[in-house]
Order: structure tokens, then C-alpha cells, then sequence
């Protein structure tokens, strides 16, 4: 049985496993299921809807499941899906889809730090990283081994794709393509994801090919459809190399930072 603090409440529906530790004032709500090896701090809420895997800690004032902040939502019974090995901070607030059985997804081994929001229906990959205060809106989809530094704003349908950083304060309102790092308020490229790369054990070489692809995109005077013919052109294909096409040529050539109007 849960090891719920007496101060707790915890609805007589929701299913929480075995070791599931429940502090002091967390009010757990219907329609909740918590799996094994979870730790839900003071003050935290869980609501009907929220479905948590292994292994996460939720801290202080975070509200999981919260109602979409959306006038298109009208009661639709919809969730919050989140994997395992994530720590959840202070005051976050996910919530829950506008759909009827949709979701709003965060995958595993992330941190999500206090104050944060993650808006309907967006979709957090693994390792991922969003920074203090970060507001994410709805219909976001953030790729595997993504950074988003304090303060960070992300509007609605944009993609970020993996192995991103985005700086503190940057405002996010076009689809971010992979491997870069973005900067400044309006966004701007501001050069690859190197370090992060190198961590992830990307080689020297295909981080060089990786500077090239964007070198063609941002930092030359063609349009996409012609940097993207020079990639093809001058750039060994690898699954780097690759996904650099792919993510351009998937979201119609329309990308963040990019001055150009494209023709071709």
C-alpha cells in the first residue's frame, strides 16, 4: 500500500503503487494512476487524468493534469502521460489535452525546473531539459536531448527538433530545426549545438558536417531550396546529415530565424 501522509489526500479511485510516497497537503484527484518508485512532495496535485510511470519525483506546488487553458476545451476527459525518471519541480504546471482521449506527453529522464508550463497537447522527448520559468503552449512538440534555458517561450505548433539549446529569454515562434543553438528576442541562429554534441559522443568530423549543413541554410545568401541542393551536393550523407534535411524538408522549408523568403 502507498505510503500516504495522513495530512494527504488521496482520492479512493486513484491507483498508486506499492512505494508511492505521498507528503504532507498533495491532493491526488480520480482517474490518477502513479507507478512504482514515485515521490510526490508537499502541496503538489494530481489531477484526473495524469497517468505517471516509475521513478518520478514531483516537488513542491506542482499541478499535474491541470484543465487546458483553452477556450476550445469543453470538459473533454482527456490526460497527461508521463514516462519515468523525471524530476518535476517546484510550481510546474502541465496540462492536459483538449481532445477527447488525447494527451499531453512528457517522455523520460527529463527535468522540468520550477515555475515552468507546459501547455495542452505538446509532446517533451527524453533527456530534455526546460529551464526555470519556461512557457511552453499548446501543440509543441520538443525532440530527445533538447535544452531550453530560463525564461524561454515557445508559441503554439512550433517543433524543436533534437540535440536543440535554446537560450534564456529566446521566443520560439517557428519550427527549430536539429543540432543548433538559438538566441535573442527575435530569434536568431546563433551556431551549433557543439558542446552538447560532443557530449553525446557526436564526432569531431560529423559535427563539422552538421556546421556545414547550417552554414548553407543561415549564414549564405540562397534560399532553402538551394541550400538544401548544396547540402545534398557537398555534404557526405549521414544520419545527422540527414536529419537535417529530413526536419527542413518535413515542416515545408519553414523554419525559425530565417530572413529569407524562400523561392525557388
Amino acid at each position: 500500500m502507498a505510503i500516504v501522509n495522513n495530512l494527504a489526500y488521496v482520492h479512493p479511485e486513484a491507483r498508486l503503487a506499492d512505494d508511492v510516497v505521498v507528503d504532507a497537503f498533495v491532493y491526488i484527484d480520480k482517474d490518477v494512476v502513479i507507478d512504482s518508485g514515485c515521490h510526490i512532495h508537499s502541496h503538489a496535485s494530481v489531477l484526473a487524468g495524469a497517468r505517471i510511470g516509475k521513478n518520478n519525483t514531483i516537488y513542491e506546488a506542482a499541478i499535474i493534469a491541470a484543465t487546458p487553458q483553452d477556450f476550445r476545451w469543453k470538459g473533454e476527459n482527456s490526460l497527461v502521460v508521463i514516462g519515468d525518471n523525471n524530476k518535476i519541480r517546484e510550481q510546474v504546471i502541465i496540462n492536459r489535452s483538449i481532445h477527447e482521449g488525447g494527451k499531453t506527453v512528457i517522455g523520460n529522464n527529463s527535468f522540468i525546473m520550477a515555475q515552468s508550463h507546459i501547455g495542452h497537447d505538446s509532446i517533451i522527448g527524453d533527456y530534455c531539459v526546460v529551464g526555470n520559468s519556461v512557457k511552453i503552449a499548446g501543440d509543441v512538440r520538443i525532440d530527445n536531448y533538447t535544452i531550453l534555458s530560463s525564461h524561454a517561450l515557445v508559441h503554439e505548433n512550433c517543433h524543436i527538433g533534437p540535440w536543440v539549446l535554446i537560450k534564456g529569454g529566446c521566443r520560439v515562434n517557428g519550427n527549430v530545426p536539429p543540432f543548433v543553438v538559438m538566441a535573442h528576442n527575435p530569434i536568431s541562429y546563433y551556431g551549433v549545438n557543439a558542446y552538447v554534441l560532443k557530449k553525446g559522443k557526436k564526432s569531431e568530423a560529423i559535427i563539422d558536417d552538421i556546421a556545414k549543413c547550417y552554414r548553407h541554410v543561415y549564414q549564405n545568401s540562397a534560399s532553402v531550396f538551394n541550400a538544401l541542393r548544396r547540402i545534398r551536393e557537398d555534404i557526405d550523407p549521414s544520419p545527422e546529415r540527414d536529419a537535417v534535411i529530413a526536419f527542413i524538408e518535413g515542416h515545408d522549408k519553414k523554419i525559425a530565424a530565417l530572413p529569407l523568403v524562400d523561392v525557388e
